[in-house]
């Protein structure tokens, strides 16, 4: 949630910034029923404040206009409660659904004015006409869509053979690789309550996309940086604590509601998807500086891959709903003939730590601050399959990968 004490000290610069990031948002709603709740809480203090005295006065002799002006400031009491419980509920679900304030440097518009900031290596050439993956992964019987959307669902994948091999060579390489950057391996359970979902900031705005376990009252993770984000909930760290770095291996799971075109088809989009992610929580002043380190993370994976890609840096309306600055890695696909988005690195600010409650002291017997925290992916798997599978086909539909897989998994 963003700092409401900001919007009341400069409610036209925080104003603007927050119809820059979400045109759609009710900011002019959030505003009054702010000021609606303050001056209710105030008036609601006042009125306690002299029933209290009454009952002081009461003390020394309860006389009948004592006694009326209670019974009145009692009913009064009773009405304003029921306002405020009204324009409180008005007000929370209003500040739950608010963005995230933008960095300065984050350019206004939609995906259209995203900016590529970095582009490393060259699109393969080929001596023949690239197939797209789901011509390959078929000829190989790597991957079968029917079976999978007979046992489940459609948008759902059964990975077959030397698919399963070439899956857990990369969950292992790209582990590893964030390991040796300094991130903790966690393994969190998939399954995850309202509060975690709330306190990542998914609910209540993305609930809808998210799958619901109802009968126990908990919901399939979306991406493990709902778990990692709740991890620390609650916690006051010491400054010396920090930062905290965590990568975590999980399946996720997403509605994806809507149709998809021909470029979406395949691993694309689907329902469940494997993803490594990583998750930094930090003192404010090196947020930024953790930012970048952890763009590098992720993109040294396609670095040793030997994958070509681009990094942009994501415009206001595209940044994610708890962003306040988004570099998205996009890599080449040579079959679908255009680039798609492999990680999203976000910074978070305080955002997510105001709803978790996560807080640090520089120093005994000082006051507790809300730290920063950021994730990215690092990186989502089947994308990242799909360009290895379209980059290194040969005309005769094998597939060549980088030797830094085969040094981990035999069969790729």
């Amino acid at each position: 949630m963003i700092n409401l004490a900001l919007l009341r000290e400069d409610t036209r610069r925080i104003r603007d910034i927050i119809v820059r990031k979400d045109p759609s948002f009710d900011v002019d709603g959030l505003i009054k029923a702010d000021a609606e709740n303050r001056n209710l809480v105030q008036k609601l203090e006042q009125l306690r404040a002299e029933k209290n005295d009454l009952a002081e006065q009461a003390k020394k002799g309860l006389t009948d206009q004592i006694r009326q002006r209670s019974i009145e400031i009692g009913k009064q009491i009773k009405e304003q409660e029921a306002l405020h419980d009204e324009v409180a509920k008005r007000l929370r679900d209003l500040h739950l659904s608010c963005p995230n304030l933008l960095s300065d440097d984050v350019q206004n518009g939609n995906k259209e004015s995203n900016k590529a900031i970095k582009i490393i290596g060259e699109k393969p050439h080929f001596n023949f006409d690239p197939k797209n993956h789901l011509e390959l992964v078929k000829n190989l019987n790597w991957i079968d869509f029917e079976s999978a959307a007979r046992m489940s669902a459609s948008q759902f994948a059964l990975y077959r053979g030397d698919c399963v091999r070439l899956m857990c060579a990369l969950e292992m390489f790209m582990l590893n690789n964030n390991m040796q950057h300094g991130y903790e391996p966690v393994r969190p359970p998939l399954l995850i309550n309202e509060k975690s979902l709330e306190g990542a900031s998914n609910f209540p705005r993305f609930k809808e996309d998210v799958f619901a376990v109802e009968k126990d009252g908990l919901y399939l993770t979306p991406t493990s940086e709902v778990n990692l984000a709740n991890l620390y909930r609650d916690v006051i760290f010491s400054e010396q604590e920090l930062p905290i770095r965590m990568t975590a291996l999980t399946s996720c799971f997403r509605r994806e509601a809507g149709g998809y075109g021909a470029t979406e088809r395949g691993m694309i989009r689907m329902h469940q998807f494997e993803k490594v992610e990583i998750f930094s929580i930090t003192v404010p002043e090196e947020s930024s500086h953790e930012h970048e380190r952890m763009l590098a993370c992720a993109e040294s994976i396609l670095h040793k891959l030997g994958l070509h890609y681009r990094v942009s840096l994501l415009a206001a309306q595209d940044c994610s709903f708890a962003s306040t600055k988004t570099y998205d890695i996009e890599i080449w696909m040579p079959g679908q003939k255009e680039y798609k988005e492999v990680s999203s690195v976000s910074n978070c600010t305080d955002f997510q730590s105001r709803r978790c409650a996560m807080r640090y002291r520089k120093g005994a017997g000082l006051k507790t601050e809300l730290v920063h925290t950021l994730n990215g992916s690092s990186l989502a798997l089947p994308r990242l399959m799909i360009a290895l599978i379209e980059s290194g086909q040969r005309a005769d539909g094998s597939i060549e990968f980088p030797d830094v897989l085969k040094s981990v998994c035999i069969g790729v």
